[in-house]
């Protein structure tokens, strides 16, 4: 478990670098080292970057520097995300307005600390043992089987009194044993049947034979009502597979709450969003982990209730230049905002989990 939770870091991590622009980095040959031609782009080198392509001129050749970029695209992400992180927790608007109009090197770029925060915040769930439960209900479904087992074997012992009670006449000793054999019989196939009705339907299984006509649906419907627990499973594993949606998702309400306002863009809105998104599961990991080293739940649900509004204000106030008022206002809007936002990804995700 250990092993695949730091995997899922470094894979965060490396996905992150990936996306992460390379400009403004301090890392590699100082200025006048690099001589020739780029091996990249054959461009004369005037210093320690080609100043067509932007790559290094001092190109590593061993298997150090492979652990080394691994290290560095964990740990470093060339010392951006010590710039980035503290301005996201404390001045969240001041960040998006500095790197919507131009201090692109100076930052992590928010999908790159979005992919990371994602990754880390599964493999802390993965490190902790927080995950579905493998088996809902197990008594439950003893219970349920049993009342099958039993009025099966009830209904074999009717239908073998009730044969050999044709065979007897009427009057003697051994008809009276059949008949009274018979009414015990359907006795407890009623008590059976009492006791199933009572029991909820999801225990029992919703025999109607519901179907929507899809058949990759209906197929994953059936395997959902048999195995709830799998269904569990497939919404944890899709929820940060395709975390990504909360995006797009959220990128129309965003642009509904400043649609008047031509200075601001769509790539504004997904930049605001995406950096939010960010703290919110940066925030979740720092919570999960308090919660592991025994603080209180009831401090935990504070801190989980307030400080997401504040931040959610602060950013908005910071990136559209917002005045008190009209922040508080907006942030109680985009809160309702978020509440459907997040129905309509447990939708996608039920259905994605369904069809899928």
């Amino acid at each position: 478990m250990g092993v695949d939770a730091a995997g899922e870091i470094v894979t965060g991590a490396l996905l992150g670098r990936a996306v992460e622009p390379h400009a403004g980095e301090g890392h590699g040959a100082l200025d006048g080292a690099a001589h020739g031609a780029c091996l990249n782009c054959g461009t004369a080198l005037v210093g320690a970057y080609c100043h067509r392509c932007g790559q290094s001129g001092h190109i590593h050749r061993s298997i150090g520097a492979i652990w080394h970029e691994i290290l560095h695209g964990v740990v470093h992400f060339e010392g951006k995300l010590w710039k980035t992180l503290p301005l996201l927790a404390w001045r969240p608007g001041e960040l998006t307005r500095r790197y919507v109009h131009g201090e692109r090197a100076r930052f992590v770029s928010p999908m790159a600390i979005f992919l990371f925060s994602i990754f880390t915040m599964f493999a802390i769930f993965s490190i902790l043992g927080i995950a579905p439960p493998s088996d809902l209900g197990g008594n439950d479904k003893m219970v349920v089987a049993g009342i099958e087992r039993g009025h099966k074997r009830l209904s074999d012992e009717l239908a073998e009194a009730r044969q050999a009670r044709a065979r007897v006449k009427a009057g003697t000793a051994a008809a009276a044993r059949l008949d009274e054999t018979i009414a015990d019989a359907e006795s407890g196939i009623k008590a059976l049947d009492a006791t199933r009705m009572a029991l909820p339907s999801k225990l029992i299984g919703d025999k109607s034979g519901f179907h929507t006509g899809w058949s990759r649906l209906d197929h994953g419907l059936e395997k959902a009502q048999k195995h709830p627990e799998l269904m569990l499973y497939k919404l944890q594993s899709n929820s940060y597979k395709f975390s990504w949606l909360l995006i797009p998702l959220s990128l129309p309400f965003m642009w509904l709450m400043f649609f008047w306002k031509r200075d601001y863009r769509m790539y504004d809105h997904a930049v605001f969003v995406t950096y939010s998104i960010a703290f919110m599961s940066l925030l979740f990991i720092v919570l999960t982990l308090a919660g592991a080293a025994g603080l209180a739940s009831s401090w935990l649900a504070t801190i989980g209730l307030i400080v997401p509004v504040i931040h959610l204000y602060r950013q908005l106030r910071g990136a559209y230049r917002l005045g008190r008022t009209t922040a508080i206002l907006r942030t109680m809007l985009l809160l309702i905002c978020i509440s459907i936002i997040l129905a309509l990804f447990v939708v996608l995700l039920v259905g994605l989990g369904l069809v899928g």
